[in-house]
Formats: structure tokens, C-alpha cells, sequence
């Protein structure tokens, strides 16, 4: 289940996210664009990238979880940053919808635009795309949950399993967005974010309104140019370059693992970008940003290196892997057993 993106692949940045309220993550396929997979999705993937030439805003499409008779029931459409929801969109409105909402960028008459008050999380949990999204994607979302809970922000902050959302290890499994302090919409991609990461990033972001450096993957709507020239304005404001000479060491995003690694889509990926332009400038000032951003952060101001011990994922992995060998050991101790006993 692919983002699908009506941005070139020279834009690297697209202006609305169009998310559509459908099933969960258990049926969704690796593509949206699957012929196999339920209509809805599929056509409204097909809409969109048939009238790409005359949408306006370059335009992302991404799958969030469902549920009918609840805040997303299936079949709504969530449109950012307009900050609007229309109810129950049908296979058989998807191509007035598209002409209407999004060429058009009218309201759609057989629907009834809703305002959207509260901050949005979307947690890439797309299993069936990317294995390690498919196993963090359900940690985080709980984690976020438990933090919703821990500040009393029911209703204020909802939370909710995406398909697909990266380009590749650079790209964010986590995507934010609310109003900031000025009242402006603003969404921000996050990357590489683990269960530990949830409590900080949540308090950071959501309730401070502050960009958490080390894990961020870019901002909808901004340029590649705007985009470098705002984090590395507030790497100066944070005092991140003072880092270079200190003990603490960082990993190069060149090494860092993100949730879906494997998408040629656009959408969604955006520090791959600047990564690259950096590299080919020689600038080594932004590598010395690249570092900082790669690190996981602990604090405002405040770089930690990543442990040399296994990481949660990995921890999964190597138990796995333990509880394997005991079965083969277990089996081979009763067949020598069961040899003997009729000798």
C-alpha cells in the first residue's frame, strides 16, 4: 500500500497530504495500486494521479486506519493542511471528489466539509510494505496512546496507524501535524522513531511546539532549499554545531535505519535530498549538521550517541532467533532419546 505522490520525482516535496480512512493494516497490500486490493483506494490512487497534471498543490495519498462508527470511519478523507474532513467518500464518487476538492479546490457539494481542531499522529504500520514498520508501526502507536492519556490530550490529539509514508532510509514512520504557536498548519515528518523516542518527541513537539532535530525528516510543503536553510537555522539557535569537538559520537544518516526503506515514490522523502546535495557540495559544516540529525536526542540542546547494544528491534530478532535453536535442540535431544530407547 504505496503513498502515491503527484509530485516529480525532481520536486521531492508535495504541498497537501490527502489521507483516506480505510480498513487496518492487516489487509492492506504492499500497493495501493494493487488491481486485487478493494476499489476505493484504488481509484482514488487512480483519480489523483489522472488529473496530475491539473491539481495545483503537488498532492500525497496515504492510507490511515478505519473504523466504522468512530472518529475515522471508512471511506473518510482527511485533507491537509486545509485541516477539513469529508465523510464517506464511495467508489462512485471518487472521480467528482478528485475534480471537485482537489483540481478544483472547491467544496464538494453531495459532501459536507468538517473543520478539523486537533493535532493528527500517523504511525506507519504497514506490515505487508516494510517488515519493520509492520512490527514498531503497533508499539508506537500504543506508546503514543499512553502519552495522549498521560496529558489528558483525549480528543485533542488523535492517533492513527498509515500505510506507507517513506522513500527510503532516510524517510520518516512518523508524521505530525496540528497548529503551531502562530496558529499556522503545519505537519512535519519524523524518522527512525522507536518506542523509547515516543515520550520525548511527544512532549518536544506536541506540547512544547518545538522540532525534535535529531529524528526529523522534513516539512510538508517546504522546498528542499527552505527546508535546509530552517534546520540549519535552528541547529545554530540549538548550539548543535558546538557538538563537533565533544566526546560524544554521532552516526552519519548514511548509516541510520529508517521504517520503509524499499519505495521508489517521492512522497513523503525528503532529507535523502538534502543528504545528497550536501555531499555532492562538499559542505562540511552540513555534515556536521547530518550528525547531529542522525543522533537520538535526549534533551533540547543535548546529543546522545546511539548504544552499542542491541536495539529493541534487534533484541526481537536475536530472541527469535534463540527461541529457534532451543526448538532444534529440543528436537534432536528426543530423537537420540527415542534411538536408544529401542535399542
Amino acid at each position: 500500500m504505496g503513498s502515491s505522490s503527484n509530485a516529480s520525482s525532481s520536486d521531492f516535496f508535495y504541498r497537501r497530504h490527502v489521507f483516506l480512512c480505510y480498513k487496518n493494516p492487516a489487509v492492506w497490500p504492499p500497493r495501493i495500486e494493487a488491481a486485487e486490493f478493494d476499489r476505493l483506494p484504488r481509484l482514488l490512487h487512480a483519480a489523483i494521479n489522472a488529473r496530475k497534471p491539473h491539481i495545483k498543490k503537488e498532492t500525497c495519498l496515504t492510507i490511515c486506519e478505519g473504523h466504522d462508527g468512530t472518529e475515522t470511519s471508512n471511506g473518510d478523507v482527511l485533507i491537509f493542511p486545509d485541516m477539513i474532513r469529508y465523510r464517506r467518500l464511495t467508489h462512485f464518487d471518487v472521480e467528482t471528489f478528485v475534480e471537485e476538492v482537489l483540481v478544483k479546490e472547491r467544496e464538494w457539494l453531495p459532501g459536507n466539509p468538517e473543520s478539523l481542531k486537533a493535532s493528527y499522529v500517523f504511525v506507519c504500520s504497514h506490515g505487508s510494505r516494510d517488515r519493520r514498520c509492520g512490527v514498531f508501526g503497533p508499539v508506537l502507536v500504543s506508546r503514543f496512546r499512553e502519552e495522549i492519556g498521560l496529558h489528558g490530550l483525549q480528543g485533542k490529539v488523535l492517533i492513527s496507524s498509515c500505510s506507507h509514508i517513506g522513500g527510503n532510509k532516510y524517510a520518516g514512520n512518523v508524521v505530525i501535524i496540528g497548529s503551531s504557536i502562530n496558529g499556522e498548519v503545519t505537519g512535519h515528518l519524523y524518522g527512525y522513531v522507536t518506542p523509547d523516542d515516543v515520550p520525548l518527541l511527544f512532549r518536544q513537539h506536541i506540547i512544547a511546539g518545538e522540532i525534535f532535530d535529531s529524528l526529523w525528516r522534513g516539512q510538508i510543503g517546504l522546498s528542499e532549499d527552505e527546508q535546509m536553510k530552517k534546520q540549519e537555522q535552528r541547529l545554530q539557535l540549538n548550539g548543535a554545531r558546538n557538538l563537533e569537538g565533544s566526546e560524544v559520537a554521532g552516526r552519519s544518516q548514511t548509516d541510520c535505519e529508517s521504517c520503509c526503506q524499499d519505495n521508489e515514490d517521492s512522497c513523503c522523502c525528503q532529507n535523502d535530498v538534502l543528504e545528497e546535495r550536501r555531499e555532492v557540495s562538499g559542505d562540511h559544516k552540513s555534515k556536521e549538521n547530518l550528525n547531529v540529525l542522525c543522533r537520538i536526542n535526549k534533551g533540547k540542546g543535548v546529543s546522545h550517541k546511539f548504544s552499542s547494544t542491541p536495539t529493541w528491534l534487534d533484541s526481537w530478532e536475536q530472541e527469535d532467533t534463540y527461541a529457534a535453536l532451543a526448538v532444534v535442540c529440543a528436537a534432536v535431544s528426543v530423537a537420540i532419546a527415542y534411538s536408544c530407547y529401542k535399542q
